[in-house]
């Protein structure tokens, strides 16, 4: 439990750092070609200082990661000792998008008066697609762990192993699709949510008003096309690991016309979910587009492969729940009045859109349990046998502290500078 709470602690901390090591440059990136296409200083401000939150942000998730990646010898070296051969290649090219991304960020920061305008813009994609990229080979590793290919069981011992085809397991093509744009939307909304308070306060400048205007609309974009990849996983998910379905659902019988379930507690031992809104029919029409089809219950599954289905439930719950409010905000964007009550829930955009990311991670690490790889070898199994783990968390907690401390620290000097006069005129 101890070495769980660690990696759960520590994944959950670096993986909203990571999100802005992914969505930042891309929001980077549109300041930037604002400024090239109407020479407006404004956005070139905008860019100038987004890159200074990202490099602070940037290096923090750098190493937050790398502890990440100690962890999983350190924690689990049965997991590794085992399958280290299956899932060594994402980790190998995520480090080489790491260190592309690294490198242009350099030139980015550094080359603001070095280079031509374009030219300098132009060295904001590598930093974006490298960023996507080292997500997307991370997440297969994730993937892998849920839906395992790519080799062969002898006697206990993997063989015939094909990296490539671990990498592309069923269930890479809808997790890393849901990440990708989740880390968009933390993004932008946390940005949008920032210059929100900001509009509260009376900021109403045309650096505020345009940098809000940015982020807004790209988190606007996004929302519609992320619940269309929540549909499509939720759907793979059914199909690959039905009892984490199951969970998520709190769905204990296997029936036809099973009922899609807002709110709910489940009960493991009475083996039924109370309190919950029951829509007659939903579940089995979403994820088989017939409200008549047979959608599994965990009481198929021996109970000792159970994950916790409370827990799993909730936090899917929660996640759908965040996910509708970023929807109502980005309706009332488009359809609505843009008063101060608007401002106030847009103020809450950033909050929501993390907590919808960590309930997400709740369900698909949580889910998968006992099984640290789904079918092949149990958590439990995987785990060290060496003593003092609590001493290694207690140093992780207080590590953390400090880059939390060192973060807000600097981020809020930065947002202290003042912003110069021409762009609050134009």
């Amino acid at each position: 439990m101890l070495a769980r709470l660690q990696m759960a602690f520590t994944l959950g901390f670096h993986i909203i750092f990571a999100c802005f090591g992914v969505g930042l440059p891309l929001l980077m990136l549109l300041a930037e070609y604002r400024y090239l296409r109407t020479k407006d200083p404004v956005w070139k401000n905008i860019a100038k200082r987004w890159s200074k939150i990202f490099a602070v942000l940037f290096a923090v998730g750098a190493v937050s990661g790398t502890v990440l990646s100690f962890e999983l010898g350190l924690l689990w070296p049965q997991f590794m000792g085992t399958f280290g051969g299956v899932i060594g290649l994402p980790f190998t090219l995520e480090g080489f998008a790491f260190f592309i991304e690294g490198i242009f960020v350099g030139i980015y920061l550094y080359g603001w008066n070095r280079l031509s305008p374009k030219a300098h813009w132009l060295s904001s994609f590598p930093i974006a697609i490298s960023g996507a990229a080292s997500a997307w080979f991370v997440v297969t590793a994730n993937a892998w762990m849920n839906s395992p290919a790519g080799f062969q069981m002898l006697r206990g011992a993997v063989v015939d192993v094909d990296p490539i085809a671990a990498m592309l397991n069923a269930a890479t093509p809808t997790q890393t699709l849901h990440m990708i744009l989740a880390a968009y939307m933390v993004a932008a909304f946390c940005m949008a949510s920032v210059y929100a308070v900001a509009w509260l306060k009376g900021k109403r400048d045309a650096y505020h008003t345009k940098a809000l205007a940015l982020s807004l609309w790209m988190a606007i974009a996004l929302t519609p096309l992320q619940i269309v990849a929540g549909d499509w996983s939720a759907k793979a998910v059914a199909k690959n690991q039905p009892i984490k379905l199951a969970a998520m659902e709190g769905q204990f019988d296997t029936t036809t016309h099973a009922p899609l379930r807002i709110g709910g507690l489940p009960d493991a031992v009475e083996g039924v979910t109370r309190y919950a809104i029951e829509i007659p029919g939903m579940l089995s029409w979403l994820l088989y587009d017939d409200a008549a089809a047979v959608v599994k219950g965990l009481n198929d599954f021996p109970r000792e492969n159970w994950p916790p289905v409370a827990v799993v439930h909730i936090a899917f719950q929660v996640m759908v729940a965040m996910g509708s409010f970023l929807l109502l905000i980005g309706l009332w964007r488009i359809f609505g009045p843009k008063n101060s009550l608007f401002y106030f829930l847009l103020s809450l955009s950033g909050v929501a859109s993390v907590i919808a990311l960590e309930s997400g991670w709740i369900v698909t690490e949580v889910g998968r349990q006992p099984w640290i790889v789904y079918g092949f070898m149990k958590t439990a199994d995987a785990v060290t046998d060496s003593p003092g783990i609590i001493f290694v968390f207690a140093a992780t907690l207080l590590i953390y502290g400090i880059l939390i401390f060192g973060s807000v620290f600097v981020l809020r000097l930065l947002a202290k500078k003042p912003i110069p006069e021409e762009d609050h005129a134009s």
